[in-house]
């Protein structure tokens, strides 16, 4: 397993082995063992899979609150997403930064968003499926959102926000300034 980390304390992109040969391949894309290796010891009690048709296509920046604030293992396992972690720790040097990582069915590549940080993604091409692994259950009463295009957060996203496609609830989300977000994670 190859692993890169961010000048964003928190978050890790991995890099799962993959054996091939003429039958296609294998690889073990979760190990608790492994990962714990690593610094992910949290427990996932959900997966998740979303299918996004359309390129352009934003979900986010979703995230949890306490008690159930969620981490999330991502991964894209048919076609490609630009993945976006921003960090939301208040007191945190990093408060309001935020990293990205293309990943794709091609790259094999996961991230790792620990609690703390909102999290968000663009489809690259279209019949995009994404799977992740999360860490507490969806939580309708501590479900947040921040918007995606917060001009204090400034994400380069590869979609011009006036054509992104958004839900209802992504799209009326408030700014990072007026988000209620807990004083601890």
């Amino acid at each position: 397993m190859n692993l890169a980390r961010f000048d964003i304390a928190g978050p890790v992109l991995i890099e799962p082995r993959r054996f091939a040969d003429s039958r296609g391949f294998f690889s073990e894309v979760w190990k608790a063992s492994t990962h714990a290796e690593i610094g992910i010891t949290r427990s996932f009690v959900q997966d998740n899979h979303s299918l996004s048709r359309l390129k352009g296509t934003v979900r986010g920046l979703h995230f949890q609150r306490p008690p159930t604030a969620q981490g999330k293992l991502v991964r894209c396992v048919r076609g490609a997403i630009f993945d976006v972690a921003v960090d939301i720790r208040p007191g945190s040097p990093s408060f309001g930064r935020f990293i990205t990582a293309e990943l794709s069915a091609e790259n094999w590549l996961q991230l790792w968003i620990p609690p703390g940080f909102a999290h968000g993604l663009c489809t690259l091409t279209e019949d995009t499926e994404v799977l992740y692994k999360v860490d507490a259950p969806y939580d309708p009463a501590t479900d947040s959102a921040i918007r995606f295009d917060d001009p204090a957060i400034a994400i380069p996203w590869p979609v011009a926000p006036a054509q992104a496609l958004l839900s209802e609830k992504d799209r009326a989300a408030p700014l990072l300034a007026e988000a209620a977000l807990p004083e601890a994670w």
